[in-house]
């Protein structure tokens, strides 16, 4: 009884219900494929991951790093809900042709492109193709999502190797099949002779990259669609409302951040060098460390730097706090703090610690994020030897006098008594010699200068040259 009570209160208010509109999402992939692009799209499944929901993407890219698209792919292959679907607008290449393949459907502007997706390096003769342990994994994952999608799989494979030679058969039953040579030199007589035609679809040693109409004919694209309307038609979708999820402010900063990043790694390093070879803490530790917090965080924003990078910065700082106002020069402290600093750098532009063997682009991510990390280091010294010999000692101008303009340069004194000292005296550092200190001889202090290197407070140093009122001393 209570049963029917509730079936007929549910036909009264059936007529009072809402439902909401069927909704179809649409988002954009345009640029390079990179870990900030990761996050937008793992967003915009969050967003768009719903029952009866649509998102289409539409696709810009001459594709990025590999890393970056594989984290894409699982995300649009982990949904539960949502139907994606991927709309090729100018050109889907590389990473891009994976990301499209990873979609449920697949949808082509006329005259656009997609394939190519050999792994890549450059070096001094340009880009070069990696070999087969690269490649190898990569198809494994062209061939899975071809076969989850109804895709060819071997013309999918194709899209990253270029040693096989791809041929199209149809038999006498008009029934189409997609073959390599190695396939083909193992029919039998009888099914050679069952072959009505034979079609070469990619030559042996090219890579697979298709237009609209190649993708429709070869059963990748569902439809050569002018709009998304097009699109709307084709899979009955007119009446659903239409949302576009749009990049956030802060995805587009850090989509900046990322492309300048090595020039904000430069400055920040190039800055805290600088402020480990100056007394105290001042500008320069202040923006070394807003420039290097710049590039850390990034990456934290979009997912890659973890509890371990900030264990390592947090060390970093407390080494360096321990080089500046404990072990005051330039010493284990302060090497140390540099390398904790250059490790979480380079972690911080990969999602991994350790490169797994299983993904071979790790290892050599971990070497390009390496060589940009200690090459920028080495930049940065450089850079920094030059604003201390060349920008610094000019900064005085900028600065309002009043000035003396009568220059003391050539003025000097060959009387040592002046001076209360000669060659071979010894004393104290009174203070840290960096180069110039003080010293003490008794109850008198001196001003002094090292040849360079740096004495610690309390040394015992000697008198080796004086010139003028210049006294130049060594540790003993």
């Amino acid at each position: 009884m209570q049963k029917i009570i509730q079936f007929a209160m549910w036909l009264i208010l059936v007529p009072f219900i809402t439902w909401a509109d069927p909704t179809v999402y649409v988002g954009s992939i345009s640029g390079d494929v990179e870990p900030a692009m990761a996050a937008y799209v793992e967003r915009m499944i969050e967003i768009s991951d719903q029952p009866d929901a649509v998102l289409i993407l539409k696709m810009d890219t001459f594709g990025g790093r590999v890393d970056a698209g594989l984290k894409i792919v699982d995300t649009l292959t982990r949904t539960r809900y949502v139907k994606t679907i991927a709309y090729v607008t100018d050109k889907a290449i590389s990473a891009g042709a994976l990301i499209a393949l990873a979609c449920d459907s697949l949808y082509m502007r006329p005259h656009t492109t997609i394939g190519d997706c050999a792994p890549i390096i450059y070096d001094t003769d340009g880009p070069q193709m990696l070999g087969e342990k690269f490649q190898s994994p990569l198809r494994a994952k062209f061939r899975s999502l071809a076969k989850k999608n109804g895709y060819p799989p071997l013309l999918a494979e194709a899209m990253v190797s270029s040693e096989k030679a791809v041929y199209q058969i149809i038999d006498t039953s008009q029934n189409v099949k997609y073959i390599d040579q190695h396939a083909f030199n193992d029919l039998t007589e009888t099914q050679q002779k069952d072959i009505v035609q034979k079609r070469t679809i990619v030559p042996k040693g090219e890579l697979l990259t298709m237009d609209d109409t190649e993708a429709y004919e070869l059963g990748f694209s569902k439809l050569s669609a002018n709009s998304i309307s097009d699109i709307q038609g084709d899979l009955s979708l007119d009446n659903y409302q239409i949302i576009n999820i749009e990049e956030t402010w802060s995805e587009k900063m850090v989509r900046g951040i990322y492309s300048i990043s090595s020039i904000l790694l430069l400055i920040g390093m190039a800055a805290m060098y600088m402020e480990l070879k100056s007394p105290g803490f001042g500008l320069f530790g202040i923006v070394g460390l807003i420039f290097l917090g710049i590039v850390f965080f990034a990456q934290y924003f979009v997912g890659l730097s973890d509890h371990l990078e900030l264990l390592l910065i947090g060390l970093a700082i407390i080494l360096m706090g321990f080089e500046i106002f404990v072990f005051p020069g330039f010493g284990i402290s302060g090497l140390s703090a540099i390398g904790c600093i250059a490790v979480a750098l380079i972690l911080s532009f990969q999602d991994f610690v350790i490169p797994s063997p299983d993904m071979p682009w790790e290892g050599q991510l971990m070497v390009n994020n390496s060589i940009k990390v200690l090459g920028t280091a080495v930049l940065a010294w450089i850079l920094s030897i030059v604003l201390f010999r060349l920008f610094i000692p000019r900064t005085a101008k900028i600065v309002s006098g009043p000035y003396l303009n009568t220059s003391l340069a050539n003025a000097h004194s060959t009387d040592k008594s002046t001076i209360g000292l000669d060659i071979g005296d010894t004393g104290i550092a009174r203070s840290p010699l960096r180069p110039s200190g003080k010293m003490t001889i008794g109850r008198n202090i001196f001003d002094v200068v090292s040849q360079g290197e740096f004495i610690p407070k309390g040394s015992d140093v000697r008198v080796i040259h004086i010139k003028g009122s210049r006294v130049i001393v060594k540790q003993l």
